[in-house]
């Protein structure tokens, strides 16, 4: 199929969803409304871009009649400085529409659960996992963003041993799903006497929130619940009452808690929910091991303690191994400013697949 033939295709589907909206009972399903309106939202860059394409090309057709037909000599001059006008704007247009049918990823405009955890270096290493954490918010702010925490555990010297949260957000998984993986942080500690540099890790788990429309089979008798009293940093005791909930799936040995909400209910529920997306996320690594295997990427095999980035604080620099990028702006980065590198991951994925011929 050609890519012209490809466009009307989908071209097509875009008019059959616009008449399918424009029906006086679609209101009274509001699911497939949601549904209808998310595709043809996906559709509107392509189907803008083909009409776009599709005039150019009528424009060539046209100047070439006019070349091949047209006696007046001035009117054949116009026509073929036309031509070549025309001709230029081709191959780029080309090139975006082959970029916007890469196939997507069906959680790209999902919100998603983010985990940080401090790994080696101690105390250090949970001061940079707050610092990551800070990091996430800032630019989950930037972006228009909302951020709420589903669970933390501070550690006694500052940051988190572990913290969780939810970022809702238009594509929110679509530009954070890079950042699962370990985090290096190169830096002098404050608790530091001699002023030596020391290294640190901390660990970041991206995953793309569940929605309704997704199944995920948890029967009653494959998980354990148990409520404690919450605790705070240094085991102090933050609630009177036994609200905290600890649910384990008994078949994975997956362990989820929560203690952040305001009631029992509340973060049981909120424990089900990150249960159910890490089943998920369980699920999809499974299916994309044999291909992330083929495919050598270098935007990371999936493995989720591989050293992907590092924060060099005495150079003020910043480096992406798997692109191999390094931004001298480790303090604008820090605050929030991840364009830069999101961007450049995102052109990376995007070249890798062109390359793979999955935009062909």
């Amino acid at each position: 199929m050609s890519l012209l033939e490809r466009l009307q295709t989908l071209a097509d589907r875009y008019h059959q969803l616009t008449e399918q909206l424009s029906d006086p009972n679609i209101g009274s399903d509001p699911k497939r409304l949601m549904s209808l309106s998310r595709e043809q939202s996906q559709l509107q860059a392509v189907y803008d871009k083909y009409n776009e394409y599709k005039a150019v090309m009528e424009g060539i057709e046209d100047a070439k009649f006019l070349i091949a037909e047209e006696k007046d000599e001035e009117i054949r001059e116009m026509a073929k400085e036309e031509l070549r006008e025309l001709e230029q704007h081709v191959e780029p247009l080309e090139d975006e529409i082959k970029i916007l049918l890469i196939p997507k990823d069906p959680n790209d405009d999902l919100n998603v659960i983010v985990e940080v955890r401090g790994a080696a270096g101690g105390d250090e290493a949970n001061i940079f996992a707050g610092d990551l954490y800070r990091m996430y918010a800032r630019y989950a702010e930037s972006q228009g963003w909302k951020v709420e925490i589903m669970e933390s555990h501070e550690a006694d010297m500052g940051g988190f041993s572990l913290i969780s949260f939810l970022i809702k957000g238009q594509g929110a998984y679509s530009k954070l799903k890079f950042e699962s993986g370990s985090h290096r942080v190169q830096r002098v500690p404050a608790t530091e006497s001699q002023g030596r540099i020391h290294t640190s890790t901390a660990t970041v788990l991206v995953m793309p929130e569940v929605d309704d429309e997704i199944t995920v089979d948890i029967k009653p008798n494959d998980i354990k619940i148990d409520v404690y009293r919450s605790g705070g940093a240094g085991g102090q005791s933050v609630n009177t009452t036994d609200s905290a909930v600890r649910i384990t799936h008994l078949p994975t040995g997956l362990v989820v808690t929560c203690q952040d909400g305001r009631s029992q209910h509340e973060n049981r529920d909120q424990a089900m929910k990150v249960l159910r997306v890490k089943l998920y996320d369980m699920e999809l690594q499974q299916q994309q091991a044999e291909l992330a295997a083929m495919r050598q990427s270098k935007l990371g095999s999936g493995d989720r303690s591989e050293k992907i980035r590092t924060y060099n604080y005495p150079q003020n620099r910043v480096t992406d191994h798997r692109i191999g990028l390094t931004i001298q702006q480790l303090d604008r980065i820090i605050e929030g400013k991840l364009n830069d590198i999101i961007d450049a991951l995102l052109v990376e994925e995007q070249r890798e697949k062109l390359a793979e011929g999955l935009g062909e």
